[in-house]
């Protein structure tokens, strides 16, 4: 294990609320096999940052009628996802897409569904807080009213002023800045597999998840060519990295993609774009059902047997490694096994990740939750 660089802390109980003082250092306790994440430039990471994200996060007044804050969707338990088919938004508005995992966010070169242009988590933050197709957390027209809430908050008066000293007062900046930084904290590599194969622990894996593994990286299956490397996808970025990897596919889900959610072609007009979207991480998979960038798939039993059928109903631009299989229930058996041995239960409970609100607390009260 890495260790994390010296950082001096003392608590400061505001409003019920915890406060990391820190000299503004941060480093992520990274085992030796898993690389340091990118940080842009104008968004270094810091403890305080770190702290103050945590609470913007779980804040439900960061929304138009203070219902929906980012945790309403993400989900620790679930890996910081939802459970539900597709997100829900303010005022019940259901959403066009899966609420994606926000585990190891911080390696993805692209943080959409189907928006290659959404290459920072900062800017990211834009959609769900001002969105309108669909309406997700309604604070367009909100934001002088929303930061003047934030401001008044006893906690948020010294928190922002901790994370950012030149830029004390809560406004857009500091807010997407301080939940990129967050997110970029979210980081999961103690899975089974994990310490079966970077650990040298034989016992950490079952017979059962062994042979799911030799399925998974087989070629009649084909799973690997799309869920590769350490985060089992082909969206990757590192420290230092000369080049980032994106990979957008058409997994076969429909013959003609439905126009709330056509794929890539909704950003580039380019019919080849039609159905595309960025490969999700395999990491914690058992725990984000359901499926596909729709949530149409229920299970991964149900997931497996549309590729085993080569796709749902086809489509002209499908991805020419969906060709179908032939398998045995018993080998269906394994790869699920595999599947739920990335499973990180230390990143599904870690209280670093956990709400920082007391249950009273106006940031919380009349929060949605998954």
């Amino acid at each position: 294990m890495r260790r994390a660089a010296p950082v001096a802390v003392a608590l400061v109980i505001l409003s019920g609320a915890a406060l990391a003082l820190d000299d503004g250092g941060y480093d992520w306790p990274l085992p030796e096999w898993m690389p340091r994440p990118p940080v842009p430039e104008d968004n270094p990471m810091s403890a305080a940052k770190v702290a103050l994200g945590r609470h913007l996060f779980y804040d439900s007044r960061l929304s138009g009628d203070g219902t929906v804050a980012c945790a309403s969707c993400h989900d620790p338990a679930r890996a910081f996802t939802d459970g539900r088919q597709t997100a829900v938004g303010i005022h019940g508005t259901p959403g066009n897409l899966n609420a994606p995992s926000l585990a190891n966010v911080a390696y993805l070169p692209v943080n959409a569904w189907a928006n290659p242009h959404m290459t920072s988590l900062e800017f990211q933050a834009l959609v769900p807080l001002f969105g309108e197709a669909p309406d997700e957390m309604g604070a367009t027209g909100q934001e002088d009213r929303i930061f003047a809430t934030l401001a008044a908050d006893p906690y948020y008066a010294v928190a922002f002023a901790r994370a950012f000293p030149d830029r004390p007062a809560p406004d857009l900046f500091t807010v997407t800045r301080a939940l990129g930084a967050f997110q970029r904290s979210l980081m999961s590599y103690d899975s089974p597999y994990d310490r079966f194969k970077y650990g040298g622990d034989l016992g950490a894996l079952s017979e059962a998840a062994k042979r799911g593994e030799q399925l998974f990286f087989d070629h009649r299956f084909e799973c690997y060519h799309c869920h590769q490397g350490v985060l089992f996808t082909d969206n990757f970025q590192r420290e230092g990295s000369p080049w980032v990897e994106t990979g957008f596919h058409n997994t076969g889900l429909y013959a003609e993609y439905p126009a709330n959610a056509p794929g890539r072609i909704e950003i580039t007009g380019e019919p080849g774009d039609a159905g595309l979207f960025r490969t999700p991480s395999l990491r914690n998979v058992a725990v984000t059902a359901p499926y596909m960038h729709d949530g149409s798939i229920p299970n991964l039993r149900a997931v497996l047997a549309h590729y085993a059928r080569g796709g749902r109903e086809g489509h002209a631009n499908q991805d020419g490694m969906i060709v179908g299989f032939d398998a045995t229930e018993a080998e269906i058996d394994d790869i699920i096994t595999f599947l739920e041995s990335l499973t990180d239960e230390s990143f599904l409970t870690n209280p670093d990740h956990a709400d920082p609100w007391p249950a009273d607390h106006p940031a919380r009260i009349n929060r949605a939750d998954p």
